[in-house]
This record gives C-alpha cells, structure tokens and sequence, in this order.
C-alpha cells in the first residue's frame, strides 16, 4: 500500500515507465524526455502527463506538443517512388508488373495505400498498419494529393481558375484545391501542379483533358505531410520519424499545418486520384 504522504498518482504494475518509452522511440534521451513531462508538453491518450512515472502499454497513445509518436515498432511505412509501368496491385489478375517487386522484400506484409495507375509516376506508401491506411485512403479525411502534370498545349490562367472554379465531368463536379502553372511553356507542352482530395478514378487526367490539355506526364510528389523530394525513380526508403509521427497525428484526429503541396485521399489511384 502506498504511503499516503507519497502518492503515486500513476500506480500500474504493467507498461514501461514513460520517458523510457519515450527515449526508445526516438524522442529525444531519457532525461531529455523527463524534461519534457515534466514541462507539460507530452500527453497519454488525449491527458496531459506531469509525472514522469507514469507507465503506458503499447496500446498507449503517446504525443509531444501534440504530435504522435510512434510505439509499436512492429508497424512499417515506406514510401517508395513508383515508375510508370508498374501496377499498383499486389497481384495482378493479368501478369502485369506490381508491386510485389517491392512488398517481397519484406519478412511483414505490406499493402499500398491508395493507388497510381500504371502510366503515373510518383510517391506510393507501402504499410502494415491497417487502420492508418483506412483513413489515409478514405475521401472523407480529406488528405490532400500533389500531382505534376505535363500537358499538351499552352495552358492559361483562365483554364487554371476553371480547375479550382469546377468542373463538370460525367461522374460530377470536380474541383482542384489548387492549381498552378509552372515555368513558362515550351514545345507547345505547359507544366502544372494540380492539388486535391478527391479518389475518383483517373481524376487528374480527366480534369485536364476536359480543359483541352491531355497529360504527356504525371507524377504525385505529395501525399498528406509526405513529400517525395529526391527520392529516385523505383527506389524506397523508410519513413522519418517525424514524417510517423504527421501521419499518426492525422490518424488520431490531428491536424497538421498543411503545406503547399499537401494532398488528400485515397483509395483509388493516384488516378483514383491522377
């Protein structure tokens, strides 16, 4: 029994003590992270944690200054950079090259969240954590996409505003979140940079070859908080700690400032979504 003039507000035989839990994920060193609790800046499902004593499960939810941390280390995140002639199934019913090429060199089991069809290059994130990749791929958690597109043509900025502004297509009304022509035409081909939520099927190419500029090229450089940078073509690399922590901060109801190529999404393909 305790001794009632040295409580332990947090008594819990099972768990790890919180800021071990902490340094093992990454945070920052114990003391470091005894700093922090102690500082108010670290919360366990949702409560704020004073006392560096608390012991939390893997079940727990851990976040720092509101931003997730990862605790089951069992859960993989990938982001590969998918070439064009790779379809994004993990078992093509018609022989085609999938991404089995990738998930095989996994002990886990991986499964892409959303999709880019075979012609759409660009960022794919591979996972084992089924729940973040409901809500990652689910129009209704509105995670934003960043494409950019090749066209045929010169675009203007009157065809960029109708992107935004809305168009009619046979499946509805679509509209970009945002859009923008890049550099300046040549060749008679216009680069644009085209960002939304939606997952319908092919959406990017639709839209723009419904304004009168067919895509030559197509790739996602954005997915939510991820961003493709220097990622080469076919290649993967695991997720940053941070990057984890954005995507479980979105997973659990966060909100992360959105950046300016932020996209949402998915269960379709980039064309679900391209």
């Amino acid at each position: 029994m305790n001794d009632s003039n040295n409580p332990e507000p947090y008594v819990n035989p099972e768990g790890e003590r919180l800021q071990k839990v902490m340094a093992a994920a990454g945070v920052a060193s114990r003391r470091v992270c005894e700093d922090l609790i102690a500082a108010g800046r670290v919360a366990v499902n949702g409560v704020r944690v004073e006392e560096p004593g608390r012991r939390v499960l893997p079940t727990d939810l851990v976040s720092v200054d509101g931003k997730a941390i990862q605790l089951d280390t069992t859960k993989l995140y990938i982001m590969l950079n998918k070439p064009t002639g790779i379809v994004s199934s993990l078992n093509d019913d018609r022989g085609r090259p999938d991404l089995r090429r990738y998930t095989s060199m996994f002990d886990e089991r991986l499964f892409n969240v959303g999709r880019l069809d075979a012609e759409t290059s660009g960022l794919l994130l591979l996972t084992n954590d089924g729940e973040l990749a409901h809500i990652l791929a689910h129009p209704k958690f509105g995670v934003l996409k960043t494409y950019i597109a090749k066209v045929e043509g010169v675009m203007n900025q009157h065809t960029v505003n109708k992107l935004v502004g809305g168009i009619e297509l046979e499946d509805g009304l679509i509209e970009a979140d945002k859009a923008r022509i890049i550099g300046t035409p040549s060749n008679d081909e216009t680069v644009v940079e085209v960002t939304l939520h939606s997952g319908r099927n092919r959406i990017v190419r639709r839209m723009l070859e419904e304004v009168g500029h067919p895509v030559v090229d197509l790739v996602r450089r954005q997915f939510g908080p991820l961003h493709l940078g220097s990622l080469a073509p076919d290649a993967m690399r695991d997720l940053t700690k941070a990057e984890i922590g954005d995507l479980l901060t979105i997973s659990r109801g966060g909100k992360i400032a959105a950046s300016d190529d932020d996209t949402t999404d998915g269960t379709g393909e980039d064309d679900s979504d391209d």
